[in-house]
């Protein structure tokens, strides 16, 4: 699933390539989404001129000046092309919107993603986003945020708490692995066990890890893609994600005594750490 650093990489991309353009046009191929795509989508945004990109978690908003504004979500599998004239067909081309600047295509071959509106003025208090928590790169970010809200956690463990949208949002499973590692935390730790000073070191290092992701146009395993085609390569930066029983860049340990990174499923999800170092 694109994460918070492929969401903001393809933000950008299409905030570059089509810029604050008019929407001339909306081609809805396939509305069946996770949440059904709208019936009168096309009528709102037809003909509005685009004003502001955002991300908000692992959504990007597309601001409009007809007080509404799109909020687009990835899934597990989106990706999306943007050219200037209007690309050949392909399989799972769901939606495609041709604008003032040219053309952008949303493929989604699982159909988790979502594309719907809502008014400019109810996006705090829209379904999709209304819970989330706070973001990575906000100041409302605090240790003392972070703490409380995993004390409320207790025997969780902190891998799990991070990828909870509630309490940061747009940490998935790749990045809670890397920023542990970075903190040197165990990813089974549980959140009672987490204390001021760890906050500190998990916060410091959420926008380190992600900014670093952000740089690298993100992380390519499987399904994602940069909007012109090209992968992201910071999954040449991982320190232990998918890299189980092998040395990771920081340790000092004899692989074979210990095995080297570790992986194990936690929430469901597959989980790498290294035992020497993270405690």
């Amino acid at each position: 699933m694109p994460e918070l650093p492929e969401v903001e990489t393809i933000k950008k991309a299409v905030e570059k390539g089509i810029g604050n353009a008019q929407i001339l046009n909306i081609d809805i191929r396939n509305r069946k989404l996770r949440d059904e795509v709208p019936c009168d989508l096309e009528q709102k945004l037809k003909g509005a001129n685009i004003t502001k990109y955002e991300r908000i978690a692992k959504y990007i908003i597309i601001s409009l000046d007809n007080d509404f504004c799109i909020i687009w979500h990835m899934g597990m599998s989106g990706k999306v092309k943007i050219s200037d004239t209007l690309p050949l067909e392909e399989k799972h081309d769901h939606i495609i919107l041709k604008t003032s600047n040219g053309f952008i295509v949303y493929n989604d071959p699982r159909r988790f993603g979502l594309f719907t509106y809502c008014r400019n003025n109810e996006l705090a208090s829209n379904k999709f986003l209304k819970k989330l928590g706070k973001d990575p790169f906000g100041n409302e970010l605090t240790a003392d945020y972070l703490l409380k809200k995993l004390q409320k956690k207790k025997k969780t463990p902190i891998k799990a708490a991070l990828l909870d949208q509630s309490i940061i949002s747009g940490i998935g499973n790749i990045y809670a692995s890397e920023i542990l590692y970075e903190s040197r935390i165990l990813p089974s730790r549980f959140c009672e066990s987490i204390n001021l000073k760890d906050c500190d070191l998990i916060i410091e290092n959420t926008k380190k890890v992600l900014q670093k992701a952000i740089d690298a146009g993100g992380s390519t395993l499987r399904d994602y893609k940069k909007p012109d085609g090209s992968i992201g390569y910071f999954q040449n930066m991982h320190c232990v994600y998918n890299k189980k029983g092998q040395k990771c860049p920081h340790c000092t340990c004899n692989i074979k005594e210990t095995g080297g990174i570790k992986s194990v499923i936690m929430a469901g999800r597959s989980t790498f750490y290294c035992e020497s170092l993270q405690k």
